[in-house]
């Protein structure tokens, strides 16, 4: 009779797992896993403690309840070097855990990403007397939804508690770890300041990240409902977003949590890689990797900043009313209503400066739960077209209003996956000085965005819409093809506020390299801090 599944950490299935099921009495089954992953086995009726072993993977016993009518999901972890901390996001002063998974011995630094990569201390060698000792366990099932619980078997003396504290300063840190073999992984670690230290506060997109992160084996865009009941043989045979043409990425009435409490492979960052290198592979160039080159750009500049997640947004940690200015970055995708109204309210009637340097941003609305948890909610779409949401201009719309109202421009799928220059609009406004930018003329062809290469216009981009305030002000417009470029606006508030939107995730990935969006965006930022 079938007991169940067993897959990796991707919802791979894994054949030829060797399982020993044992009662309380001591007697014992064996099976294997076939080819999808399916575990069959006569069992009488009962409890059993489960034996699971495979090469390349962590061995454990799991204690099975009595048999369902559903099967039972197990979950076996690769032997790959992956690591987070936890809590993800702190202040100055605070500790994380580190949780890291490891097969052999690793060595653990701390280091801060500003337009240099500062060492700031080595946090030693990490490994135990037993075998494979600092090798993690998962749960079965889907832990995307409950989070992995790393550290939780195994680390219950204080001697194997992995905590570090905060440095003073705030800003973006990466934990660097690597093994013996040389193997090598780092995740980020978002610091805001203990007190506001600086005029301009920093948005991190943990939304976005937590949103596209796969691990375990499933994101916003991988079963974003939830699992189907078998794990995958074949991606492309069996995912219906590569065999049904008319296939929904968000089809769905509702949709499980995603954990926040997961390893970020998307996040990894070279341990070489310098801020001036190509933003090289698929997910890199619209996440940590290139927020961290705003952050860079902003030291190289000389502007002092104060780094905070959207979550620290969301509960309050974030005080924008003692900054000036608040810069989101390339891809501020998924944000809360809470946090949108705020921001809103910040800038309409406070005086409040934002500046955008993405695209496709405060698109979809998500909820945050308890338990780290965060539901997206796509609603039911045909496509991202406003046509296919019943005229509403994004998902955020459709459950709020559209994000025009705040940002001045909102994403349409005109040009996705295209990058080119921008094509100067008005060149007399203050935004070009010092540039000799003249109208028709091109800027912002150099960029470090290789998964979509061409210019800062690109990836997504945004434009003006009949929900942008009157009095929004066209600067520039991408030359990207089908008139998809990003359309650069201005616009003031009658409290006196600000918005500056470049619409563009290729932005940020321009900014150490191109001498044009540099300019452009410190003359705004400039001038939004006087």
């Amino acid at each position: 009779m079938l007991i169940g599944y067993v897959s990796d950490e991707r919802y791979v299935a894994l054949a030829d797992v060797a399982i020993e099921f044992t009662n309380a009495q001591g007697d014992s089954w064996d099976a294997r896993s076939r080819a999808g992953g399916s575990i069959h086995c006569d069992l009488p009726p009962g409890e059993y403690v489960a034996t699971l072993a495979k090469p390349g993977f962590g061995s454990k016993r799991v204690r099975m309840p009595p048999q369902a009518s559903t099967p039972y999901h197990f979950r076996l972890l690769s032997d790959t070097l992956y690591g987070y901390a936890w809590p993800k996001c702190v202040r100055s002063g605070e500790a994380s855990e580190f949780r890291v998974h490891s097969v052999e011995q690793y060595k653990l630094e701390l280091w801060r990403y500003g337009w240099e990569k500062e060492f700031i201390r080595g946090l030693g060698w990490h490994d135990e007397h037993g075998p494979r000792a600092v090798m993690q366990i998962t749960p079965d099932g889907d832990y995307t939804q409950t989070g992995v619980q790393w550290n939780k078997v195994g680390y219950l003396s204080p001697h194997h508690l992995q905590k570090v504290e905060a440095p003073a300063r705030s800003g973006l840190y990466y934990f660097h770890a690597a093994t013996k073999a040389g193997e090598t992984f780092t995740f980020p670690w978002v610091v805001a300041p203990a007190q506001p230290a600086a005029p301009v506060a920093v948005l991190c997109s943990n939304l976005n990240w937590n949103a596209y992160n796969n691990f375990g084996g499933r994101s916003n865009y991988i079963h974003a409902d939830a699992f189907p009941p078998t794990p995958t043989i074949n991606a492309r045979q069996e995912l219906k977003r590569y065999q049904d043409a008319n296939h929904q990425t968000w089809g769905c009435d509702a949709y499980a949590p995603l954990s926040f409490e997961r390893p970020e492979p998307i996040n990894h960052i070279d341990p070489l890689e310098k801020i001036t290198d190509p933003i090289e592979g698929r997910a890199a160039n619209h996440i940590a990797p290139a927020e961290w080159r705003i952050l860079g750009w902003l030291e190289r500049e000389g502007f002092a900043y104060d780094l905070y997640s959207e979550t620290q947004l969301h509960h309050g940690v974030l005080d924008l009313s003692k900054y000036r200015v608040l810069i989101l970055g390339p891809h501020p995708e998924y944000w809360t209503r809470k946090m949108y109204d705020t921001v809103k309210a910040w800038v309409l009637e406070t005086k409040g400066k934002l500046i955008y340097l993405g695209g496709n941003g405060l698109n979809c609305e998500v909820e945050l739960l308890d338990g780290d948890r965060m539901i997206v909610h796509n609603t039911k779409i045909s496509s991202l077209y406003a046509a296919g949401m019943d005229g509403a201009e994004s998902r955020f719309a459709c459950r709020h209003e559209s994000e025009a109202n705040l940002l001045g421009v909102v994403f349409d799928p005109r040009g996705i996956m295209t990058a080119a220059p921008y094509r100067v609009i008005d060149s007399k406004h203050w935004a070009f000085a010092g540039t000799g930018l003249r109208v028709g003329e091109s800027f912002g062809e150099k960029s470090l965005h290789m998964r979509v290469p061409g210019g800062a216009s690109g990836h997504e981009t945004d434009k003006i819409s009949k929900s942008s305030p009157k009095n929004v002000h066209l600067l520039a417009k991408g030359l990207n093809a089908d008139d998809g470029g990003a359309e650069m606006v201005i616009f003031d508030t009658p409290s006196g506020g600000a918005v500056f939107s470049v619409g563009s995730i290729c932005w940020p990935s321009c900014l150490p390299v191109d001498a044009n969006v540099s300019k452009i965006t410190a003359n705004v930022l400039r001038r939004f801090l006087q």
